[in-house]
Protein backbone atom coordinates (compact mmCIF):
# COMPACT_ATOMS: atom_id res chain seq x y z
CA UNK A 1 0.00 0.00 0.00
CA UNK A 2 1.68 3.39 -1.18
CA UNK A 3 5.17 1.47 -1.53
CA UNK A 4 7.31 3.66 -3.28
CA UNK A 5 5.78 6.85 -0.75
CA UNK A 6 6.30 4.70 2.36
CA UNK A 7 9.69 3.88 1.43
CA UNK A 8 10.77 7.44 0.46
CA UNK A 9 9.64 9.07 3.61
CA UNK A 10 11.03 6.55 6.07
CA UNK A 11 14.48 7.04 4.06
CA UNK A 12 13.61 10.89 4.90
CA UNK A 13 12.94 9.85 8.65
CA UNK A 14 16.32 7.75 8.98
CA UNK A 15 18.25 11.02 8.02
CA UNK A 16 16.19 13.11 10.59
CA UNK A 17 16.63 10.74 13.24
CA UNK A 18 20.46 11.25 12.73
CA UNK A 19 20.33 14.89 13.45
CA UNK A 20 21.73 16.16 16.69
CA UNK A 21 20.19 19.61 16.12
CA UNK A 22 18.31 21.34 13.87
CA UNK A 23 18.16 24.79 10.81
CA UNK A 24 16.65 26.06 8.91
CA UNK A 25 18.55 25.19 6.18
CA UNK A 26 18.77 21.14 7.37
CA UNK A 27 14.83 21.13 7.73
CA UNK A 28 14.20 22.64 4.26
CA UNK A 29 16.27 20.00 2.66
CA UNK A 30 14.68 16.95 4.59
CA UNK A 31 11.09 18.98 3.43
CA UNK A 32 12.68 19.05 -0.15
CA UNK A 33 12.52 15.29 -0.32
CA UNK A 34 8.92 15.23 1.56
CA UNK A 35 7.43 17.33 -1.10
CA UNK A 36 9.25 15.55 -3.86
CA UNK A 37 8.08 12.57 -2.50
CA UNK A 38 4.29 13.70 -2.31
CA UNK A 39 4.40 14.93 -6.18
CA UNK A 40 5.86 11.73 -7.21
CA UNK A 41 2.87 10.05 -5.68
CA UNK A 42 0.84 12.21 -7.92
CA UNK A 43 -0.44 14.38 -4.98
CA UNK A 44 -2.28 17.47 -6.38
CA UNK A 45 0.51 20.49 -6.58
CA UNK A 46 -1.15 22.71 -4.49
CA UNK A 47 -2.07 19.97 -1.44
CA UNK A 48 1.99 18.57 -1.48
CA UNK A 49 2.93 22.56 -1.23
CA UNK A 50 0.46 23.33 1.90
CA UNK A 51 1.57 20.72 3.26
CA UNK A 52 5.10 21.65 3.37
CA UNK A 53 4.77 25.12 4.03
CA UNK A 54 2.26 24.12 7.62
CA UNK A 55 5.18 21.15 8.68
CA UNK A 56 7.64 23.99 8.08
CA UNK A 57 6.23 26.49 10.09
CA UNK A 58 6.04 24.12 12.73
CA UNK A 59 9.16 22.22 12.82
CA UNK A 60 11.09 25.77 13.12
CA UNK A 61 9.20 26.83 16.19
CA UNK A 62 11.03 26.85 19.65
CA UNK A 63 9.49 23.94 20.82
CA UNK A 64 10.70 21.51 18.20
CA UNK A 65 14.06 22.95 17.89
CA UNK A 66 14.84 23.02 21.80
CA UNK A 67 13.67 19.92 22.36
CA UNK A 68 16.31 16.72 23.46
CA UNK A 69 15.26 14.78 20.54
CA UNK A 70 14.32 17.97 17.39
CA UNK A 71 14.95 14.78 14.35
CA UNK A 72 11.93 12.70 15.99
CA UNK A 73 9.66 16.52 16.87
CA UNK A 74 9.71 16.87 13.13
CA UNK A 75 8.70 12.96 12.91
CA UNK A 76 5.95 13.93 14.67
CA UNK A 77 5.09 17.03 12.99
CA UNK A 78 4.91 15.11 9.97
CA UNK A 79 2.56 12.34 11.16
CA UNK A 80 0.03 14.64 12.80
CA UNK A 81 -0.46 16.82 9.65
CA UNK A 82 -0.80 14.04 7.46
CA UNK A 83 -3.49 12.55 9.10
CA UNK A 84 -4.83 16.35 9.45
CA UNK A 85 -4.69 16.03 5.72
CA UNK A 86 -6.05 12.58 5.49
CA UNK A 87 -8.95 13.64 7.66
CA UNK A 88 -8.18 13.67 11.52
CA UNK A 89 -11.02 10.62 11.98
CA UNK A 90 -13.10 8.18 10.12
CA UNK A 91 -16.23 9.61 9.37
CA UNK A 92 -18.23 6.37 9.12
CA UNK A 93 -21.75 6.17 6.69
CA UNK A 94 -24.63 7.62 7.77
CA UNK A 95 -27.71 4.89 7.78
CA UNK A 96 -30.00 6.71 9.48
CA UNK A 97 -33.07 6.39 8.37
CA UNK A 98 -35.71 4.01 7.03
CA UNK A 99 -34.90 2.49 4.20
CA UNK A 100 -31.62 3.63 4.13
CA UNK A 101 -30.24 5.01 0.88
CA UNK A 102 -26.69 4.19 -0.53
CA UNK A 103 -25.87 5.74 -3.65
CA UNK A 104 -22.59 4.25 -5.14
CA UNK A 105 -21.23 6.72 -8.51
CA UNK A 106 -17.83 6.77 -10.94
CA UNK A 107 -16.59 6.12 -13.69
CA UNK A 108 -16.85 2.71 -15.91
CA UNK A 109 -13.97 0.72 -14.41
CA UNK A 110 -13.56 2.15 -11.22
CA UNK A 111 -15.14 -1.05 -9.22
CA UNK A 112 -18.39 0.45 -8.35
CA UNK A 113 -20.04 -3.00 -8.86
CA UNK A 114 -17.33 -4.64 -6.49
CA UNK A 115 -17.28 -2.44 -3.88
CA UNK A 116 -20.96 -2.66 -3.82
CA UNK A 117 -20.83 -6.04 -2.70
CA UNK A 118 -18.23 -5.54 -0.19
CA UNK A 119 -20.54 -3.08 1.20
CA UNK A 120 -23.03 -5.00 1.58
CA UNK A 121 -20.82 -7.96 3.04
CA UNK A 122 -19.46 -4.92 5.91
CA UNK A 123 -23.40 -4.17 6.47
CA UNK A 124 -24.32 -7.84 7.25
CA UNK A 125 -22.15 -8.18 9.68
CA UNK A 126 -23.43 -4.93 11.41
CA UNK A 127 -26.83 -6.48 11.91
CA UNK A 128 -28.18 -4.75 8.99
CA UNK A 129 -30.24 -6.19 5.87
CA UNK A 130 -29.29 -4.78 2.68
CA UNK A 131 -30.47 -5.05 -1.16
CA UNK A 132 -28.09 -4.64 -3.77
CA UNK A 133 -30.16 -2.50 -6.59
CA UNK A 134 -28.60 -3.15 -10.42
CA UNK A 135 -29.07 0.55 -11.17
CA UNK A 136 -27.06 0.40 -14.49
CA UNK A 137 -29.40 0.01 -17.02
CA UNK A 138 -27.02 0.40 -20.48
CA UNK A 139 -24.77 -2.83 -19.19
CA UNK A 140 -26.12 -6.26 -18.84
CA UNK A 141 -22.61 -7.18 -17.58
CA UNK A 142 -23.10 -5.46 -14.51
CA UNK A 143 -26.35 -6.45 -13.15
CA UNK A 144 -24.76 -10.20 -14.05
CA UNK A 145 -21.78 -9.27 -11.82
CA UNK A 146 -23.88 -8.09 -9.38
CA UNK A 147 -26.08 -10.92 -9.46
CA UNK A 148 -23.46 -13.09 -8.92
CA UNK A 149 -21.73 -11.14 -5.91
CA UNK A 150 -25.90 -11.12 -4.38
CA UNK A 151 -25.68 -14.93 -4.38
CA UNK A 152 -22.12 -15.30 -3.30
CA UNK A 153 -23.12 -13.34 0.02
CA UNK A 154 -26.74 -14.35 0.37
CA UNK A 155 -28.02 -10.97 -0.03
CA UNK A 156 -31.21 -10.24 -2.20
CA UNK A 157 -30.26 -8.34 -5.86
CA UNK A 158 -33.53 -6.08 -7.67
CA UNK A 159 -32.36 -6.62 -11.27
CA UNK A 160 -34.79 -5.94 -13.89
CA UNK A 161 -33.19 -6.88 -17.24
CA UNK A 162 -34.56 -5.20 -20.04
CA UNK A 163 -35.45 -2.26 -18.16
CA UNK A 164 -34.14 1.17 -19.37
CA UNK A 165 -35.83 4.04 -17.22
CA UNK A 166 -33.51 4.07 -14.21
CA UNK A 167 -36.61 6.22 -12.00
CA UNK A 168 -38.79 3.43 -12.69
CA UNK A 169 -36.78 0.89 -11.45
CA UNK A 170 -35.73 3.08 -8.24
CA UNK A 171 -39.12 2.98 -7.43
CA UNK A 172 -39.46 -0.93 -7.66
CA UNK A 173 -36.68 -1.37 -5.61
CA UNK A 174 -37.68 0.88 -2.95
CA UNK A 175 -40.64 -0.96 -3.01
CA UNK A 176 -39.28 -4.35 -3.11
CA UNK A 177 -37.15 -3.46 -0.21
CA UNK A 178 -40.04 -1.83 1.80
CA UNK A 179 -42.26 -5.02 1.22
CA UNK A 180 -39.28 -7.68 2.18
CA UNK A 181 -37.83 -5.79 5.20
CA UNK A 182 -34.49 -4.91 3.75
CA UNK A 183 -33.54 -1.93 5.56
CA UNK A 184 -30.22 -0.59 3.41
CA UNK A 185 -30.44 -0.38 -0.39
CA UNK A 186 -27.01 -0.31 -2.58
CA UNK A 187 -27.96 1.04 -5.64
CA UNK A 188 -24.97 0.56 -8.28
CA UNK A 189 -25.36 2.91 -10.62
CA UNK A 190 -24.17 3.09 -14.38
CA UNK A 191 -20.79 4.78 -15.50
CA UNK A 192 -18.71 5.94 -18.40
CA UNK A 193 -15.07 6.15 -19.28
CA UNK A 194 -15.30 9.49 -19.35
CA UNK A 195 -17.48 12.46 -17.28
CA UNK A 196 -20.49 13.41 -19.91
CA UNK A 197 -23.54 15.48 -19.75
CA UNK A 198 -26.45 12.33 -19.78
CA UNK A 199 -24.73 10.10 -17.06
CA UNK A 200 -24.53 13.51 -14.86
CA UNK A 201 -28.22 14.22 -15.56
CA UNK A 202 -29.41 10.36 -14.63
CA UNK A 203 -27.48 10.00 -11.78
CA UNK A 204 -29.32 13.88 -10.87
CA UNK A 205 -32.39 12.68 -11.60
CA UNK A 206 -31.67 9.35 -9.44
CA UNK A 207 -30.85 11.55 -6.45
CA UNK A 208 -33.48 13.76 -6.72
CA UNK A 209 -35.82 10.39 -6.37
CA UNK A 210 -34.33 8.44 -4.05
CA UNK A 211 -32.82 10.98 -1.59
CA UNK A 212 -29.65 8.68 -0.28
CA UNK A 213 -27.88 9.37 3.11
CA UNK A 214 -24.94 8.65 1.11
CA UNK A 215 -23.53 9.88 -1.97
CA UNK A 216 -20.13 7.73 -2.29
CA UNK A 217 -17.77 8.52 -5.20
CA UNK A 218 -15.72 5.18 -5.92
CA UNK A 219 -12.14 5.87 -7.10
CA UNK A 220 -9.98 3.86 -8.43
CA UNK A 221 -6.53 4.59 -5.84
CA UNK A 222 -4.36 4.07 -8.93
CA UNK A 223 -5.22 6.73 -10.84
CA UNK A 224 -3.49 9.19 -8.81
CA UNK A 225 -4.02 12.87 -9.27
CA UNK A 226 -6.24 12.56 -12.21
CA UNK A 227 -8.96 10.71 -9.50
CA UNK A 228 -9.04 14.21 -7.41
CA UNK A 229 -10.23 16.23 -10.71
CA UNK A 230 -12.81 13.35 -11.57
CA UNK A 231 -14.12 14.37 -7.73
CA UNK A 232 -14.23 17.56 -8.15
CA UNK A 233 -16.54 17.09 -11.19
CA UNK A 234 -19.18 14.68 -9.37
CA UNK A 235 -18.83 16.98 -6.02
CA UNK A 236 -19.65 19.89 -8.61
CA UNK A 237 -23.05 17.88 -10.04
CA UNK A 238 -24.19 15.73 -7.12
CA UNK A 239 -22.45 17.03 -3.66
CA UNK A 240 -21.45 13.67 -3.07
CA UNK A 241 -20.47 12.61 0.76
CA UNK A 242 -17.76 10.70 0.74
CA UNK A 243 -15.63 8.62 -1.35
CA UNK A 244 -14.33 4.89 -1.40
CA UNK A 245 -10.77 4.21 -2.26
CA UNK A 246 -10.37 0.95 -4.58
CA UNK A 247 -7.21 -1.23 -4.95
CA UNK A 248 -5.27 -0.22 -2.23
CA UNK A 249 -4.03 -3.43 -2.26
CA UNK A 250 -1.86 -2.71 -5.90
CA UNK A 251 0.49 -0.02 -6.98
CA UNK A 252 -1.06 2.78 -5.93
CA UNK A 253 0.82 5.83 -5.51
CA UNK A 254 -1.18 7.23 -3.08
CA UNK A 255 -2.30 10.52 -4.77
CA UNK A 256 -6.08 10.28 -4.76
CA UNK A 257 -5.85 9.20 -0.92
CA UNK A 258 -3.60 12.60 0.03
CA UNK A 259 -5.34 14.99 -2.42
CA UNK A 260 -8.98 13.85 -2.23
CA UNK A 261 -10.08 15.70 1.07
CA UNK A 262 -7.81 18.57 0.74
CA UNK A 263 -9.65 19.79 -2.75
CA UNK A 264 -13.18 18.45 -2.55
CA UNK A 265 -13.58 18.93 1.52
CA UNK A 266 -15.02 15.23 1.64
CA UNK A 267 -13.79 12.20 3.97
CA UNK A 268 -12.49 9.09 2.36
CA UNK A 269 -15.17 6.54 4.08
CA UNK A 270 -14.31 3.43 2.75
CA UNK A 271 -11.41 1.61 1.13
CA UNK A 272 -11.25 -1.81 -0.43
CA UNK A 273 -7.53 -3.84 0.50
CA UNK A 274 -8.24 -6.98 -1.27
CA UNK A 275 -9.97 -9.24 -4.24
CA UNK A 276 -11.90 -11.37 -1.59
CA UNK A 277 -15.56 -9.45 -0.45
CA UNK A 278 -14.36 -9.22 2.95
CA UNK A 279 -11.41 -7.23 1.91
CA UNK A 280 -13.13 -3.68 2.31
CA UNK A 281 -12.75 -1.70 5.46
CA UNK A 282 -13.44 1.83 7.14
CA UNK A 283 -10.89 4.37 6.44
CA UNK A 284 -9.26 5.59 9.47
CA UNK A 285 -6.92 8.34 8.70
CA UNK A 286 -4.28 7.75 11.81
CA UNK A 287 -4.08 4.49 10.68
CA UNK A 288 -3.51 5.12 7.14
CA UNK A 289 -0.70 7.81 8.31
CA UNK A 290 0.99 5.18 10.13
CA UNK A 291 1.50 2.81 7.84
CA UNK A 292 2.37 4.85 5.01
CA UNK A 293 5.20 6.21 7.42
CA UNK A 294 5.92 2.64 8.31
CA UNK A 295 4.92 2.60 11.82
CA UNK A 296 2.48 -0.18 11.09
CA UNK A 297 -1.37 -0.70 12.09
CA UNK A 298 -1.51 -2.69 15.73
CA UNK A 299 -5.13 -1.75 16.01
CA UNK A 300 -6.14 -3.59 12.42
CA UNK A 301 -4.28 -6.49 12.93
CA UNK A 302 -5.90 -6.78 16.46
CA UNK A 303 -9.35 -6.46 15.13
CA UNK A 304 -8.67 -8.91 12.38
CA UNK A 305 -7.75 -11.66 14.50
CA UNK A 306 -10.99 -10.42 16.50
CA UNK A 307 -13.13 -11.10 13.91
CA UNK A 308 -11.87 -14.67 13.28
CA UNK A 309 -10.86 -15.71 16.49
CA UNK A 310 -13.43 -16.08 18.91
CA UNK A 311 -12.58 -15.33 22.68
CA UNK A 312 -14.00 -19.09 23.41
CA UNK A 313 -11.31 -21.03 20.97
CA UNK A 314 -8.63 -18.94 22.07
CA UNK A 315 -9.88 -19.89 26.10
CA UNK A 316 -9.71 -23.65 25.12
CA UNK A 317 -6.36 -23.22 23.15
CA UNK A 318 -4.40 -21.19 26.09
CA UNK A 319 -5.97 -23.84 28.41
CA UNK A 320 -4.60 -26.72 26.08
CA UNK A 321 -1.17 -25.18 26.43
CA UNK A 322 -1.10 -24.16 29.70
CA UNK A 323 -1.69 -28.20 30.35
CA UNK A 324 0.44 -29.36 27.51
CA UNK A 325 -2.08 -30.90 25.52
CA UNK A 326 -1.67 -28.98 22.56
CA UNK A 327 -2.81 -31.53 19.19
CA UNK A 328 -1.64 -31.42 15.26
CA UNK A 329 -5.60 -31.08 15.18
CA UNK A 330 -4.99 -27.68 17.26
CA UNK A 331 -2.09 -26.94 15.11
CA UNK A 332 -4.04 -27.30 11.40
CA UNK A 333 -6.69 -24.67 13.16
CA UNK A 334 -4.10 -22.30 13.80
CA UNK A 335 -3.13 -22.54 10.60
CA UNK A 336 -6.65 -22.06 9.07
CA UNK A 337 -7.28 -19.48 11.73
CA UNK A 338 -4.18 -16.99 10.11
CA UNK A 339 -5.61 -17.91 6.15
CA UNK A 340 -8.70 -16.71 7.16
CA UNK A 341 -7.29 -13.05 8.40
CA UNK A 342 -5.79 -12.75 4.97
CA UNK A 343 -2.22 -12.90 3.04
CA UNK A 344 0.81 -13.13 5.51
CA UNK A 345 2.09 -10.00 3.75
CA UNK A 346 -0.91 -8.24 4.32
CA UNK A 347 -0.06 -8.84 7.68
CA UNK A 348 3.02 -8.31 8.12
CA UNK A 349 2.71 -5.06 7.16
CA UNK A 350 0.68 -4.09 9.62
CA UNK A 351 3.30 -3.98 12.54
CA UNK A 352 5.67 -1.87 12.86
CA UNK A 353 8.54 -1.90 10.31
CA UNK A 354 6.64 -4.91 8.25
CA UNK A 355 7.12 -3.62 5.49
CA UNK A 356 10.66 -3.36 5.30
CA UNK A 357 10.48 -6.99 6.60
CA UNK A 358 8.36 -7.93 3.63
CA UNK A 359 10.87 -6.21 1.06
CA UNK A 360 13.92 -8.21 2.46
CA UNK A 361 11.55 -11.89 3.10
CA UNK A 362 10.40 -13.82 0.52
CA UNK A 363 6.64 -14.38 2.64
CA UNK A 364 5.25 -15.82 -1.03
CA UNK A 365 7.60 -18.97 -0.20
CA UNK A 366 6.08 -18.97 3.35
CA UNK A 367 2.43 -18.77 2.01
CA UNK A 368 3.10 -21.86 -0.22
CA UNK A 369 5.02 -23.60 3.01
CA UNK A 370 1.85 -23.03 5.04
CA UNK A 371 -0.39 -24.42 2.30
CA UNK A 372 1.89 -27.44 2.04
CA UNK A 373 1.89 -28.17 5.71
CA UNK A 374 -2.06 -27.83 5.70
CA UNK A 375 -2.09 -30.61 2.90
CA UNK A 376 0.22 -32.59 5.19
CA UNK A 377 -2.13 -32.15 8.23
CA UNK A 378 -5.06 -33.15 6.02
CA UNK A 379 -3.40 -36.16 4.89
CA UNK A 380 -3.49 -37.63 8.80
CA UNK A 381 -6.38 -39.70 10.02
CA UNK A 382 -8.20 -37.73 12.97
CA UNK A 383 -6.57 -40.27 15.28
CA UNK A 384 -3.05 -39.43 14.30
CA UNK A 385 -3.49 -35.91 14.72
CA UNK A 386 -4.58 -36.59 18.33
CA UNK A 387 -1.96 -38.87 18.91
CA UNK A 388 0.99 -38.07 16.39
CA UNK A 389 3.05 -40.95 18.65
CA UNK A 390 1.20 -43.49 15.82
CA UNK A 391 2.97 -42.20 12.91
CA UNK A 392 5.56 -45.01 11.75
CA UNK A 393 7.67 -44.81 8.64
CA UNK A 394 4.75 -46.47 7.01
CA UNK A 395 2.10 -44.33 7.89
CA UNK A 396 4.42 -41.26 7.03
CA UNK A 397 4.84 -42.55 3.92
CA UNK A 398 0.98 -43.11 3.28
CA UNK A 399 0.63 -39.58 4.57
CA UNK A 400 3.08 -38.58 2.04
CA UNK A 401 1.98 -40.30 -0.85
CA UNK A 402 -1.78 -38.35 0.08
CA UNK A 403 -0.62 -34.93 0.07
CA UNK A 404 2.05 -35.09 -2.73
CA UNK A 405 5.03 -34.14 -1.09
CA UNK A 406 8.53 -36.25 0.09
CA UNK A 407 8.50 -38.13 3.29
CA UNK A 408 11.33 -35.87 4.73
CA UNK A 409 8.73 -32.61 4.31
CA UNK A 410 6.43 -34.48 6.46
CA UNK A 411 8.95 -35.27 8.96
CA UNK A 412 9.83 -31.65 8.86
CA UNK A 413 6.08 -30.60 10.28
CA UNK A 414 6.47 -33.35 12.81
CA UNK A 415 9.59 -31.75 13.80
CA UNK A 416 8.28 -28.50 14.48
CA UNK A 417 5.16 -29.48 15.68
CA UNK A 418 7.46 -31.15 18.51
CA UNK A 419 9.24 -28.67 18.77
CA UNK A 420 6.27 -26.22 19.54
CA UNK A 421 4.57 -28.74 21.90
CA UNK A 422 8.06 -28.57 24.43
CA UNK A 423 7.79 -24.57 24.19
CA UNK A 424 4.41 -24.55 25.09
CA UNK A 425 5.02 -27.39 28.18
CA UNK A 426 7.58 -25.54 29.57
CA UNK A 427 4.99 -21.85 28.97
CA UNK A 428 2.80 -24.35 31.11
CA UNK A 429 5.17 -24.80 33.85
CA UNK A 430 6.62 -21.50 34.12
CA UNK A 431 2.87 -19.98 34.38
CA UNK A 432 2.13 -22.57 37.27
CA UNK A 433 5.14 -21.56 38.88
CA UNK A 434 4.48 -17.56 38.70
CA UNK A 435 0.63 -18.35 39.73
CA UNK A 436 2.73 -20.33 42.98
CA UNK A 437 4.57 -16.81 43.26
CA UNK A 438 1.58 -14.63 42.90
CA UNK A 439 0.26 -16.85 45.76
CA UNK A 440 2.64 -16.82 48.18
CA UNK A 441 2.11 -14.92 51.63
CA UNK A 442 5.24 -12.94 51.76
CA UNK A 443 9.28 -12.64 49.90
CA UNK A 444 12.24 -12.06 52.24
CA UNK A 445 10.15 -10.45 55.19
CA UNK A 446 10.10 -7.45 53.63
CA UNK A 447 7.42 -6.50 50.88
CA UNK A 448 4.56 -8.74 51.90
CA UNK A 449 4.34 -10.48 48.88
CA UNK A 450 3.28 -10.06 44.92
CA UNK A 451 0.35 -8.67 44.11
CA UNK A 452 -2.44 -11.67 43.47
CA UNK A 453 -3.07 -11.99 39.49
CA UNK A 454 -0.43 -10.21 38.80
CA UNK A 455 1.34 -12.76 36.73
CA UNK A 456 -2.03 -13.84 34.78
CA UNK A 457 -2.36 -11.99 31.57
Amino acid sequence: MFDSLSSKLQNVFRNLRGLGRLSESNIAEALRDVRLALLEADVNFQVARDFVERVKSQALGQEVIQSIQPGQQVIKVIHDELVALLGEENAGLDLRGSPTSLLLVGLHGSGKTTSSGKLARLLQKQGRTPLLVAADVHRPAAMDQLATLGAQLDVPTFVKRGETDVLRLAREALAYAAANQRNTLIFDTAGRLQIDEPLVQELVRLRDLVQPQEILLVLDAATGQEAVNVATHFHEALGITGAVLTKLDGDARGGAALSFRAVVGRPIKLMGVGEKLDDFEPFHPERMAQRILGMGDVVSLVEKAAENVSLEDARKLEEKMRKGQFTLDDFLAQLRQMKKMGPLENLVTLLPGGADAVKNADLGKSEKEFRRMEGILCAMTPQERRTPNLLNAKRRLRIANGSGVKVSEVNNVLNRFAQMQQMMKKMGKFQKMLGRLGGMGGMGGAGGGLPPGMFRG
